[in-house]
């Protein structure tokens, strides 16, 4: 079964992407300012497509100098958190990819600020603040003989006094954490929610102790922090209900070191994709049990009395940019993952219902435009606006022939409602 990979951590290490570079070191501090060397490549089997007018992203050939420009508050931010990570990061191979984040992190904080984004998250000091714990939490919860191991089913860290999976001195909001680091980069005047009345529908149902389950469309590594904020500040009355959503996620959120924080915020179902399964002939079989205690987690949480709410991706994965048109296209919904969820509802023998859900995240953390093996490939952010759009519930009856149907209109709604979210924010 293919299930969604949202990759949580924009501060995951890798080598190549937008404004990806090899930083020119000097015997001094290194001046935020400085001209950058950067290194785009291409995909073997995309080698065609640098001819084209889409923005350039982790596939591009291209290659040219770079100059980040800050404000001299935020050039002093940005440098002293670079010689906080030359200090602190051992290797030079993980060096490169983290102050490349940051060089990005902080100049789309910069234009959040200067927008007057969350001003108290997004000023120059706040933003050293929110970068160097991410970095810290990465280190000493994401690696090492302390990384946080997850279960089948892993119930979000929100401090002392919570119900999680008992992690000991859990006094960090994880949740809280993780959005507020993703937070000031969302532009909130800009960003859209449509379909408010589904979303209240949908809400209204798991206040009764139903189950309601959003098939979305997957965009970016934020798209968890991207739903809850926005339900937060732009659906009026659902603050209770956003950190109550359940998201299906695959292996790389819950084993790559700088990801393993956010994803620790977050109700999760873990799950292993068919991908990932197959590459290991030697562990396929404990992945698939695994699997198997995951879809039971999953069927315990839909029997609860309070009903849940659950998110995932049957696409399996992230939306790719099409390199000849520049735009980025839903990718297709995955059946059989749909049918499994479908059949856990029936299984569950309470009310469940359907939804729906078109997100766009894309460019706040835009993706490589191939998917990338492994984990710590590079993530970078902008300061965008982003939206969710909630469509109609989706009948769920009758046998094979409505089953491919469901899918193929589960399938349809999203798009349609992508395309609509996407022209009114354009339109903004």
């Amino acid at each position: 079964m293919r299930v969604s990979l949202f990759a949580v951590a924009a501060i995951a290490a890798a080598l190549t992407s937008t404004h990806a570079f090899v930083t020119k070191r000097s015997p001094g501090a290194l001046s935020a300012t400085a001209t950058l060397t950067t290194r785009r490549f291409l995909s073997s089997n995309a080698s065609t497509a640098s001819t084209t007018e889409a923005p350039v992203t982790a596939s591009s050939p291209q290659q040219e100098d770079t100059i980040y420009n800050y404000t001299p508050e935020f050039d002093a931010a940005v440098t002293h958190a670079i010689q906080l990570l030359e200090q602190n990061v051992p290797s030079e191979k993980m060096l490169q990819p983290l102050v490349h984040f940051c060089k990005e992190f902080f100049l789309a904080n910069q234009d959040a600020f200067e927008a007057g984004s969350c001003p108290e998250l997004s000023a120059p000091q706040a933003t050293l603040k929110r970068f160097m714990t991410g970095i810290q939490y990465g280190q000493t919860f994401g690696m090492g003989p302390d990384k946080f191991m997850f279960g089948s089913f892993h119930k979000a860290f929100r401090g002392k006094g919570d119900d999680g999976d008992g992690f000991e001195d859990n006094d960090i909001d994880f949740y809280t954490f993780g959005n507020d680091f993703f937070r000031p980069t969302m532009n909130l005047k800009k960003s859209k929610v449509l379909g408010r009345n589904h979303f209240e529908e949908a809400m209204g149902k798991l206040r009764k102790g139903e189950n309601v389950i959003f098939f979305a469309n997957h965009q970016s590594e934020a798209d968890p922090q991207v739903m809850s904020v926005l339900m937060e500040q732009l659906l009026e009355g659902m603050e209770e209900e956003a950190p109550k959503v359940t998201f299906v996620a695959g292996h790389k959120v819950t084993t790559d070191p700088l990801a393993i924080p956010f994803s620790m915020g977050r109700n999760l179902i873990c799950i292993h994709s068919k991908k990932h399964i197959s590459a290991d002939p030697e562990t396929k079989g404990l992945k698939q049990k695994q699997n198997l205690a995951s879809m039971s987690a999953m069927l315990g949480l839909l029997r609860a009395d309070e009903g849940a709410c659950i998110w995932v991706a049957p696409s399996g994965g992230r939306d790719r940019r099409d390199l000849e048109t520049g735009k980025v296209p839903i990718a297709p919904f995955d059946r059989k993952t749909i049918d499994m969820f479908r059949l856990m509802g029936n299984k569950s023998k309470k009310p469940t219902h359907y939804y729906p859900l078109s997100m766009v995240s894309y460019d706040l953390c835009p993706p490589p435009d191939y998917v990338v093996a492994g984990v710590g490939e590079q993530r970078n952010v902008r300061f965008v606006p982003v939206g969710i759009s909630c469509g109609a519930e989706l009948s769920s009856r009758g046998g094979l022939e409505s089953r491919q149907e469901f899918c193929r209109v589960a399938e349809e709604c999203c798009r349609e409602k992508y395309e609509a979210l996407v022209e009114a924010i354009e339109n903004e």
